[in-house]
């Protein structure tokens, strides 16, 4: 008998699992559904599905799995639809949400009288592009796919090992946390950082009304820092209403934090101060490198490169020559006689390493990660 999977919403990630699971499972019959019925026609001209759905009921009731990839307020809208169509029986449900706990309890309160099983889950991984355009079959290799399953669901146990097994082709790193857990930790590596990111933004903007300096000057560490504020603002929106219990807390240590840091400067505590970034670095330079988190990581190359006409076409030539894929490229500063830096945005930490090598062998310009 072959495996029916629905896929609800054909993005990145919808569209990434589809992949994942299709190259796994040849056999198994992909039906998509989107909102935007040209997303789900397009997903099925680049053969991401096998069949495109306009009417969830027409093919719901036949479907072993159904993956709900949709942000995270659509998502409740869409377990809730759900509800009210003939599920099959033995039928999974799961979603890819980054916020747990609002979900599952949701999902559990209306599935769990239909003896629909719901697993929560979140694979850690993205990319600087949307759509279904930007899927591939290995976006989640490596990276954290967390399943967040209800406690007091007895068929969990088995709801899990049945999606680990279906999501093998992801090549994923599986890990199993409570919604609490999760919303926790999504909090401090992910939620908060987005807002402190756009909060520095915030700052930038009411100083740059009053000093003129600032938009230009910005253009450098400060705009590659504060890159995820550049993140879509509805996702967002919903985000930290979604986890607003987690991030009320947080707010509260990180004013305990500026406020410890701020005592240190204004007392003169020198070594305070040096401690303070010290014990950051070595915890920031202990992080690993070759696992993907909760952010995207940026592959970016660095090189430094003298101010004549065609330097940009003979970088790139180099690589195309060598089949090496960029994703962006932008000349950060370059002035008449002297040298400036061009900065070449990759998919993946290998095509960054396999360019710097071919710049380094080809050329005499320096290059550096960033």
């Amino acid at each position: 008998m072959k495996t029916n999977v629905m896929v609800i919403g054909l993005g990145l990630i919808g569209g990434s699992i589809a992949l994942a699971i299709k190259k796994e499972y040849p056999d198994a019959i992909l039906y998509g559904y989107d909102r935007n019925t040209e997303s789900s026609l397009l997903a099925k001209s680049l053969k991401v599905i096998d069949e495109v759905v306009f009417k969830l009921e027409d093919v719901i009731h036949t479907c072993d799995y159904i993956f709900i990839s949709v942000p995270v307020k659509q998502t409740v809208d869409m377990i809730n639809e759900l509800s009210s169509f003939e599920l099959k029986k033995n039928v999974i449900v799961t979603d890819v949400g980054s916020t747990k706990q609002q979900i599952v309890q949701r999902a559990e309160s209306i599935f769990g009288k239909l003896g629909v099983t719901f697993i929560g889950g979140h694979p850690m991984a993205g990319s600087h592009k949307s759509g279904v355009v930007a899927a591939k079959e290995h976006l989640f290799e490596n990276a954290f796919y967390i399943f967040t399953p209800h406690n007091q669901n007895p068929s969990s146990e088995h709801g899990v090992q049945q999606l680990k097994t279906l999501l093998k082709g992801t090549k994923a790193n599986f890990v199993i946390m409570t919604p609490e857990e999760h919303d926790r930790v999504a909090g401090v590596i992910s939620h908060f950082p987005h807002i402190v990111a756009a909060s520095l933004v915030h700052q930038a903007l009411k100083y740059d009304q009053v000093n003129e300096l600032v938009r230009p000057l910005a253009a450098g560490g400060f705009r590659d820092i504060t890159r995820i504020a550049s993140s879509n603002p509805s996702m967002w929106r919903d985000i930290l209403l979604h986890n607003q219990d987690v991030l009320l807390d947080l707010f509260e240590k990180w004013i305990d934090e500026m406020e410890q840091i701020r005592n240190f400067v204004a007392s003169g505590n020198g070594e305070d101060i040096y401690n303070y970034f010290m014990d950051a670095k070595n915890f920031r330079d202990g992080l690993p490198t070759r696992t993907k988190g909760a952010i995207p990581s940026f592959y970016d190359l660095y090189v430094d490169i003298p101010d004549y006409p065609g330097i940009v076409s003979e970088i790139t030539g180099l690589l195309a020559v060598e089949r090496i894929s960029i994703t962006n490229i932008r000349i950060i500063e370059t002035r008449e006689e002297i040298y400036g830096v061009l900065r070449i945005s990759f998919q993946s930490d290998e095509d960054r390493r396999k360019a710097k090598l071919c710049i380094e062998s080809k050329t005499n310009y320096e290059t550096f990660f960033g």
